[in-house]
């Protein structure tokens, strides 16, 4: 939801600040004023075309940015997330600035972008339906889009691209296999000497390392000797063959007569506890001789030691062509193996990938199957309800007709990344028109009003789907509106208000509009304002300002927007119809 819109030297705009309403706000304002400016900037920020014309005159640069409001989980979280940008406190922040050279930047959340993240971005917060933009939906891609948006096919589209990649990699495996060559079979030899030679050696992860330190023990074997029978002798003599007229009292000795002098006294004390003491780091000194003491026992020869380097450097080729490590040598052995076995290409081996692969495409046109039957169901309630809102929306026997047509055929373009599908948006504008393509049969207002039934129905969808009535998944996006009352008057522009309002209650709607009957309905409502320059300072030029208006601001501006005057009937006028809107936003 876009929480507030700034906009800098933009055209005859010098400064200006929007907050809307997160339901239905209106921009109204006399023809020529500047309305359009308000979309040229909303279109900057979504990654639009940057023209250097638009910069207010003796300006440098112009500058706009839009602050939404963005929930961690939603897409547009995901897609900044992946430019590097996270969402904070629950705002993004998009702005663009264009300089006078003609130059543009892009800035997403403080960190400079490519306009094209700008665009992927702002493509899941803003919906932009004027002139240009709403043309995009002329395009085959969109039209699928919009349509699986509509629709609950979630499930099945998932289904398929599951299959479909599945498909893709089995078909890029057996391309990479078809098209070996002498250089693929000479590395597949490579492999084989090279997994021959591992498994020669057969390795052990760490062995290398274990036989080091033996091999360090084997070289200070008379020094391992030496200290150990010393540190004996000090703990406990017993443990080695002394000269028999030698005496030698070990610690362990001392600690147990120590020992039996304290429970030799009778007396009082703490001394039968310090006995005890002294017996038990006695038992604790038992367990480090008993662990020196086989030390005693090893036995070091030269031919371990031949052995022991000779395997050492077994090792060290392996790690030097393979590693760093003995663990890396084996892993690569291991994805040499599986490699080896694509690059021998055997008949065999092809023909059991194809075999496999056949069944892959079955399963990915069983799935397309299950997405072509989602996609026509969808088209067919979506387009009836299309039709339901265009009779309310001034555009008596126009219809829309959605085709979903099924690919036929075993050949490679039966299928591609989004189905089996060719989707045809067919609009037929009046009563006895023929059917044609959508975008290629409407004026601008009609186009218009066209996408905001196709909005209303696809909203309406969703709130069926969805258990909280209220609230549908696309409850965050922003719908801009323009000329979509171009051609309405009457009672038809009421209704079209009140659809404006509808789909208000479960997306945020901005729409420009020059009727009251429009601006009536909405939460909020901008004028914008042409003040011509100053008779003594030619210099400054016409100047532009967006004000918001309430209570008798609000119906000055629909009075004027009503007959042109604020004449006291039209005051009157403008109070009930604002009255009446209010009343009848409810329903």
């Amino acid at each position: 939801m876009l929480e507030e819109l700034d906009i800098r030297n933009l055209g005859p705009i010098h400064e200006a600040t929007i907050t809307p309403a997160s339901g239905m706000t209106a921009i109204t304002g006399e023809t020529g004023a500047g309305k359009s400016m308000l979309l040229s900037a909303l279109s900057l920020i979504s990654g639009g075309p940057a023209d250097a014309g638009r910069v207010t005159v003796g300006a440098d640069e112009a500058w706009a940015q839009g602050i939404f409001a963005v929930a961690d989980d939603a897409v547009a979280a995901g897609v900044a997330h992946e430019a590097g940008v996270d969402v904070e406190d629950g705002e993004l922040f998009l702005a663009r600035t264009v300089k006078a050279a003609g130059r543009s930047r892009a800035v997403l959340g403080g960190k400079s972008v490519p306009k094209s993240v700008l665009a992927n971005v702002a493509s899941a917060l803003v919906t932009i339906h004027g002139q240009a933009e709403q043309l995009n939906i002329a395009s085959a891609s969109r039209q699928r889009e919009f349509l699986d948006h509509a629709s609950d096919d979630g499930e099945q589209l998932e289904a398929y691209h599951a299959a479909w990649r599945a498909l893709r990699d089995m078909d890029d495996r057996l391309e990479r296999l078809r098209s070996q060559e002498s250089s693929a079979r000479q590395r597949a030899d490579y492999l084989r000497e090279s997994v021959g030679r591992i498994n020669e050696v057969d390795p052990h992860p760490g062995e290398d390392e274990d036989l080091k330190v033996k091999r360090d023990r084997i070289e200070n074997a008379a020094d391992i000797a030496e200290g150990v029978s010393h540190a004996l002798a000090a703990l406990d003599s017993s443990q080695l063959e002394f000269d028999a007229s030698t005496e030698t009292t070990g610690a362990s000795d001392l600690l147990l007569q120590a020992a039996q002098a304290l429970r030799g006294i009778h007396a009082a004390g703490e001394f039968q506890e310090l006995a005890d003491r002294l017996e038990s780091l006695n038992a604790e000194l038992q367990d480090v001789v008993f662990a020196l003491s086989k030390h005693l026992d090893e036995d070091f020869g030269d031919a371990d030691l031949d052995t022991l380097n000779a395997r050492i450097h077994e090792l060290s080729e392996l790690t030097r062509r393979w590693g760093p490590t003995l663990a890396d040598v084996l892993e690569w052995r291991d994805k040499a193996s599986f490699e080896i076995e694509d690059l021998d290409a055997s008949p065999e081996k092809i023909a059991e990938l194809e075999a496999e692969r056949e069944g892959l495409y079955r399963k990915a046109v069983a799935a397309a199957d299950e997405l072509t039957e989602a996609r026509s169901r969808a088209a067919a309630t979506l387009a009836g309800k299309v039709t339901a809102e265009l009779e309310s929306l001034a555009m008596p026997g126009a219809s829309l007709e959605i085709r979903v047509t099924r690919r036929s055929g075993e050949s490679e373009d039966a299928l591609d990344a989004n189905g089996g599908d060719d989707i045809a948006f067919l609009f037929t504008p009046y009563e006895g028109s023929a059917q044609l393509p959508m975008g290629k049969s409407a004026s601008g207002g009609e186009l218009s009003r066209l996408m905001l039934a196709l909005e209303l129905s696809a909203a309406d969808m969703h709130a069926g789907e969805s258990s909280q009535g209220q609230q549908d998944a696309e409850s965050g996006m922003t719908f801009i509106f323009d000329e979509v009352d171009a051609g309405v008057g009457g009672k038809a522009a009421v209704e079209l208000g009140r659809r404006l309002a509808r789909l208000a209650r479960t997306s945020q709607v901005i729409v420009v509009t020059h009727l009251a009957q429009v601006a009536s309905w909405a939460d909020s409502q901008f004028v914008v304002t042409k003040i011509p320059p100053d008779a003594d300072d030619d210099a400054v030029g016409v100047i532009t300002t967006v004000q918001q208006v309430r209570d008798d601001a609000r119906i000055r501006e629909v009075a004027r927007m009503l007959s042109g005057s604020e004449s006291e009937a039209s005051l009157d006028h403008a109070r009930e119809l604002l009255a009446d809107s209010r009343l009848n936003a409810g329903e």
